[in-house]
């Protein structure tokens, strides 16, 4: 019995440590990311496809100054967004790019903690060193803002960043998740840089992408109305009224954007005319998921 009960004791432990390593925060390779030279000019457009402005900025606040205080209510709680401006002491001037990089890479913060998947780094991994190097260089050119961060208001166990380390172990991928086919550069913009599937993409309970059923549609986050779905079996407009739409916001039938895709849209019509077919073209590639 006492034999059993040592084995027992050892096994749970090894598994402790197993679930601990697996679940750590992981970090980028700091040598390779510090040596990229970004380009602010270039990073201009990444923030407006990444629609940083639109989570990051104060509500009724300056657009260029990311202050942090928006609040997001989802069914894990209250989310805040950070002030992520130049603000050396309650901003991130006092990051450097390897932090930025671990951030949107391994959402992992400068202090070896998970950051929570609100932030959609799940997506933004995919983007390529050049793109987060450049975005890096261009936010450093804003306003400062000294305006602290707010705490997020989550519900017990979900404010736990220890089990955002499961979290990251069941849902986080930085594979694409649809075939290129001829759409190579539409799905970069689109799953990474403009993580469209983060609104459009149904989750399960413990808030991961339902990738069978990528862009079908989802509840919206706050419980009221829903994110409609992109997918052929929803959305039957022609590839050029996806591109008009993204340049302009308004529909086939002449409604307009409204609400959260009037920020997105915002980004989408500072692109470039092909950038945004080529956004369209992945949209019409996609399964026909109900």
């Amino acid at each position: 019995m006492r034999r059993l009960l040592i084995i027992t004791a050892f096994g749970a432990i090894a598994t402790l440590a197993g679930g601990l390593w697996v679940t750590r925060p992981l970090t980028v390779d700091a040598d390779t990311v510090s040596a990229i030279e970004g380009n602010a000019a270039a990073g201009e457009m990444v923030f407006a496809l990444g629609s940083c402005a639109s989570c990051h900025t104060s509500p009724d606040g300056d657009k260029a100054v990311l202050a942090g205080g928006r609040e997001f209510t989802t069914d894990f709680g209250t989310f805040v967004a950070p002030n992520i401006s130049p603000d050396m002491l309650n901003g991130i001037g006092n990051w450097s790019q390897v932090d930025f990089f671990n951030a949107l890479r391994q959402g992992t913060s400068p202090d070896g903690k998970h950051y929570f998947p609100a932030f959609p780094y799940a997506s933004y991994a995919r983007m390529t060193d050049t793109d987060v190097a450049n975005l890096w260089a261009y936010i450093a050119t804003l306003p400062s803002s000294d305006q602290p961060s707010q705490s997020h208001r989550l519900t017990f166990p979900f404010n736990m960043r220890a089990g955002v380390g499961v979290w990251k172990a069941l849902y986080f991928r930085t594979a694409f998740v649809q075939p290129a086919r001829d759409t190579e550069r539409g799905r970069y913009l689109a799953e990474a840089i403009g993580h469209c599937a983060e609104c459009h993409t149904p989750r399960t309970a413990l808030g991961g992408l339902q990738n069978n059923r990528w862009m079908a549609g989802a509840p919206d986050p706050s419980g009221k109305g829903k994110t409609p779905g992109l997918s052929p079996a929803q959305l039957k407009w022609s590839a050029d009224d996806i591109a008009y739409y993204l340049e302009t916001g308004l529909t086939p039938d002449f409604d307009s954007a409204g609400g959260g895709m009037a920020a997105v849209i915002e980004g989408t019509s500072k692109l470039p005319p092909e950038d945004r077919a080529a956004i369209a073209a992945y949209i019409k590639a996609l399964p026909a998921t109900e």
